[in-house]
């Protein structure tokens, strides 16, 4: 009986992962698939204070681990190819990755959709002992706003003060964002990215078309 739970006890775990989008040619339909974007783009103004471009089908994955092991950082950064961050409201972002700080045990990695599940089972595979890695990629959709009147539909929009000296590039907040909820990261002096919810995505893409409606809002696909 002992020999039979040793030998339990060496067998490695395993953990089941699907491939959520298993090949190029099955195309999936963004948030705002309806809202054809693409036409409002060709048709719409070309200039204005306000820039709006949904990143579609972009592949999202929730990790948490550790951050006191330094064994799961490493093994997360091998996967990654980038360290994760762990001072409080910050991201990294090396080539077409994008990692944001969530909590102290808690990120947000950002990949091509394609490449999801590749950077899933990479985690797997050099991750051991307690962790937790998640594709919400079907949940979520990104909102990348920019534009010279940029901050001043932020204003309208959530209670996060995000003057420059207090909200400069990099930083991430979690926070309500008109009646909904939105993940946002300063990605340059006058560009943010929100990670929203699908289910709350059109409801968004309409309360921003409102709020940039006096500062001109221009649409790219």
């Amino acid at each position: 009986m002992s020999d039979v739970k040793q030998e339990a006890a060496t067998v490695a775990p395993t953990v089941a992962v699907m491939d959520q989008l298993p090949d190029a040619s099955i195309q999936g339909q963004s948030p705002l698939f309806h809202a054809d974007l693409a036409t409002v783009a060709k048709n719409g103004p070309k200039t204005g204070g306000v820039t709006f471009k949904e990143e579609a089908l972009m592949g999202q994955i929730t990790l948490r681990l550790n951050a006191e092991n330094a064994e799961q950082l490493k093994a997360a950064e091998k996967a990654l190819g980038v360290a994760l961050p762990t001072q409080p409201l910050t991201s990294v972002v090396k080539g077409e990755v994008s990692v944001r700080w969530m909590s102290p045990d808690e990120w947000l990695i950002v990949v091509p959709g394609l490449k999801a599940f590749e950077v899933e089972s990479a985690l797997h595979a050099e991750l051991s002992g307690h962790y937790q890695v998640v594709n919400i990629s079907g949940g979520w959709t990104i909102f990348k706003l920019s534009g010279a009147n940029v901050v001043d539909v932020l204003k309208k929009s959530t209670i996060v003060d995000v003057h420059p000296s207090v909200f400069p590039v990099g930083k991430v907040v979690s926070t309500t964002f008109a009646k909904s909820s939105a993940i946002i990261r300063r990605s340059g002096e006058s560009e943010f990215e929100l990670v929203v919810r699908r289910s709350f995505s059109d409801y968004l893409w309409l309360w921003i078309q409102d709020a940039s409606r006096e500062f001109g809002l221009v649409v790219e696909a």
